[in-house]
């Protein structure tokens, strides 16, 4: 949020500096992104009297005016305004100055032939209002030569990071408190202008939802005079971004600006009837000051007549009953409504707005009388009328939190010795209290308050929660700077290894999946809920309650979504291929009710494997066997046995039945699914095919039993490998892989490798089978195979096909 110097300083006396007091935001936690100060904006520019002003000879419009700068010698200006005239003093921009509103550089030039040195101003060239009829006009006792920034007055203008935790600093009284309690000052008083209520309010205000709207406060003032605001006022809205509007409205952004107090002004002749707090009917529409129309539902609250809806409450009020120059009768609202349904209405309409972001981060309900009370009496003197009694509906939250405070833990948390007596004046200063009479007394007494402290928080401060931010409060206003930097203990000796298997097994599959020509992705943890059910298993999703957006709204079920999203991306800007990894987290509502988080690695092979060449012609795409061969490299990476894997299908609607697959250890624990993405998931994804994908399941891999610290050296055979070629009829149903693990376990000693090289069905391989070819690899040990034990090898392998129904071809 944005203010002034000089707004600050109404609710602080202070003699510091700009410089001091950003110094002194950024110490206690109120980050200051920027400072401006117009006084640099208005460099170049100088009070100057108009000595002559003479018709150009060449155009109409304009003049050739002589002006003194107070350097003795007069200026020649060429100047198209109006009221220009000899013996007016104005603002000159002199050669170098550049024009705040346009950054034009001023030069000096020629103008339909005549010399001109300058440029007289406008109050809009200068940004200092939207008036562009003439050049400025200063009074005759302004002083010629000065600097026009003197002499108009610089007011820097400061800009504050507030975090979401601080609400109470949403108003710039509330930032003023915590800088007198820093010590730069004295915090004022709230002025609260002075006025008569006279007579029962003639509307009927009533909140029939006492969850969503507590409290609900209002009054009628009758006979205000609306119309632009006085100068002072549209300056401290100007230095907050706020654009003024009129006195009324203006007189409410004030509030809310300076106090952090929302509030709403509607026209009294636009209301019938009742005003009432409730929620929306299903269906209902309003159409809100920004012109656009909203349809509610019966989980929002709003402000309505018995005729509609005019105020979609704590967000934006209605364009219907809005204040007017012609309004003369207006009630005031003010009320305390629930931040959580606050924040779950704005986030369902996409409606954003400074009152919205106050309500859902949670305003101090004791200031609604103060905040009526300061809102009326402003608008009394500056717009007269005559003001009802108060209307109180409901009432907000009262039960202050009491907090147990050692104040020895500031020591032990924060790391710093801060007095008895310093860290009861911090709190005391920032509105915390304490029933111990002792609270307010001498240093001598204070030694002697019973310890915990029992200290009552204020009500606007909805961030404390226990001791350890009672101790952030004293040591942020205490001095953060004044923490020492003190190194961790550390043991003696060599430091042990602080990675954690899992940690270790990760870096090793990001490594090789790298290595294998993926690229790794990071994508969000949250998913659009369509996406997210898209892949959702048999276990209910985890759906947030406070979402960043409408389209991060669900915990990811699986890695696939975000990398598709990618991929498409990607291609949507013109990638041929995309080979997308990433290494995170699935998260499932577990069996207690709490969330379940589940190691992951997604692969995502999308548009082209190999682009299009002399060699190979066409472009190719990836297939599943792309899929299922990164997926058996990435599990012997992470070291799963994967000639005892099993493929079996099941992996998923989302995949395409009969070009997909999962990896087993058994039956039931599935290590890995791979396949060609579904043509329903990419109609759903709105991605172009084919897409490969896989995921492998890390939790689901066995841990390393035993392993030692090194791995044995390697000891190449002293004897040549030789291999021999088998070929069998087998049923057509039969998986090659199943052979393969068949032949393998035949001879455990002697096979060392089994390898696929023919499948053949058709011409003389009778129906219902289909030849399968492999070539076993037998490594002798210290002596040379005999024709004995390759014979007796030989049986044993076709012993084990003949199991599974696989007969050697003659």
């Amino acid at each position: 949020m944005k203010f002034s110097l000089t707004w600050l300083k109404d609710y602080l006396d202070t003699t510091a500096t700009v410089a001091e007091i950003c110094d002194a935001l950024n110490a206690i936690g109120l980050e200051v992104e920027g400072v401006e100060d117009p006084a640099e904006k208005l460099a170049g520019f100088r009070i100057a009297h108009v000595l002559t002003a003479a018709r150009h000879p060449d155009a109409d419009k304009l003049q050739v005016l002589t002006v003194d700068t107070g350097d003795g010698a007069p200026l020649q200006v060429v100047c198209g305004a109006p009221n220009a005239r000899a013996g007016m003093k104005g603002v000159l921009g002199l050669p170098g100055a550049v024009v705040p509103a346009n950054g034009m550089v001023l030069r000096k030039s020629a103008i339909r032939g005549v010399e001109s040195n300058g440029m007289m101003c406008s109050t809009r060239e200068l940004e200092l209002g939207e008036d562009h009829d003439g050049i400025i006009e200063l009074p005759d006792d302004a002083p010629v030569g000065t600097a026009f920034a003197d002499y108009h007055g610089s007011d820097p203008v400061i800009e504050v990071a507030v975090t979401p935790n601080r609400p109470d600093c949403m108003g710039v009284y509330g930032i003023a408190r915590d800088l007198a309690a820093k010590g730069l000052g004295t915090l004022k008083p709230i002025a609260m202008p002075a006025f008569s209520a006279s007579g029962a309010c003639p509307v009927e205000i009533r909140t029939d939802d006492a969850e969503g709207c507590p409290a609900f406060y209002g009054r009628v003032v009758k006979g205000v005079k609306n119309g632009p605001s006085p100068e002072w006022l549209q300056a401290r809205l100007k230095s907050a971004g706020q654009r003024p509007i009129s006195l009324l409205v203006d007189l409410t952004n004030y509030l809310m600006l300076g106090f952090g107090r929302p509030a709403h002004v509607y026209d009294l002749a636009k209301l019938q009837g009742a005003v009432v707090a409730r929620r929306a009917k299903d269906g209902e529409q309003v159409l809100a000051l920004n012109e656009k129309t909203y349809t509610l539902d019966s989980e929002m609250v709003v402000i309505a007549d018995e005729s509609q809806v005019h105020d979609i409450a704590g967000i934006m009020g209605g364009e219907h009953s809005g204040v007017t120059d012609d309004t003369t009768d207006v009630l005031l609202e003010i009320a305390y409504f629930d931040p959580a349904r606050i924040g779950a209405t704005g986030r369902k309409l996409g409606l954003s707005s400074d009152a919205r972001t106050r309500f859902e981060r949670g305003v101090d309900p004791e200031f609604l009388d103060a905040g009526l009370n300061l809102l009326t009496g402003l608008i009394v003197e500056l717009a007269g009328g005559t003001p009802s009694e108060a209307v109180r509906a409901g009432s907000p939250p009262a039960q202050a939190k009491v907090v147990a405070f050692d104040p020895g833990l500031t020591k032990e948390l924060g790391g710093i010795d801060v007095s008895l007596r310093e860290q009861r004046d911090i709190l005391a200063k920032l509105g915390f209290t304490s029933d111990n009479p002792n609270w307010v007394s001498d240093d001598e007494l204070i030694q002697k308050l019973i310890v915990p402290w029992q200290i009552t928080c204020p009500l606007r401060r909805h961030d404390i929660e226990g001791p350890a931010d009672l101790v952030e409060e004293v040591v942020r206003i205490h001095g953060l700077d004044k923490v020492a930097s003190v190194a961790l203990p550390r043991a003696e000796g060599i430091a042990r290894p602080t990675a954690t298997p899992q940690q270790k097994l990760e870096r090793g599959l990001r490594r090789a999946a790298a290595a294998s020509g993926l690229n790794e992705a990071v994508t969000w943890s949250f998913l659009p809920t369509w996406a997210a059910e898209h892949f959702a298993s048999d276990q209910p999703l985890w759906v947030l309650a406070n979402p960043i957006s409408e389209d991060m709204k669900a915990m990811r079920p699986s890695l696939l979504p975000g990398l598709l999203m990618a991929a498409k991306r990607n291609a949507d800007r013109g990638a041929a291929s995309s080979r997308l990894f990433e290494i995170g987290r699935r998260y499932f509502r577990g069996a207690n009710g709490l969330s379940d988080e589940k190691p992951t690695l997604g692969i995502v092979l999308a548009g082209e494997k190999t682009p299009r060449g002399w060699q190979a012609g066409k472009a190719k795409p990836f297939d599943a066997y792309d899929a299922k061969a990164l997926a058996m490299q990435l599990l012997e990476a992470a070291g799963a046995p994967v000639a005892n894997l099993m493929v079996m299908g099941e992996a998923g609607p989302q995949f395409h039945p009969g070009q997909s697959a999962t990896l087993r250890l058994g039956p039931k624990v599935v290590l890995a699914r791979f396949g060609m993405v579904h043509p329903a998931t990419l109609k759903a994804f709105d991605a172009d095919g084919p897409i490969a994908a896989v995921e492998l399941f890390l939790d689901a891999i066995p841990a390393k039993k035993g392993a030692a610290f090194a791995r044995p050296g390697f000891t190449p055979p002293a004897l040549q490998a030789v291999t021999r070629d088998f070929a069998f009829l087998v049923p057509a149903n039969l998986a090659a892989g199943d052979l393969v693990r068949a032949v393998q376990g035949a001879d455990k000693v002697a096979i060392t490798g089994v390898r696929v090289f023919d499948v053949f069905a058709g011409q003389g391989v009778p129906e219902g089978h289909k030849s399968i070819a492999v070539e076993v690899t037998l490594q002798p040990g210290e002596a040379s195979f005999k024709d004995a034990e390759l014979k007796a090898i030989t049986e044993k392998v076709v012993a084990a096909a003949a199991k599974l129904g696989a007969e050697l071809r003659g």
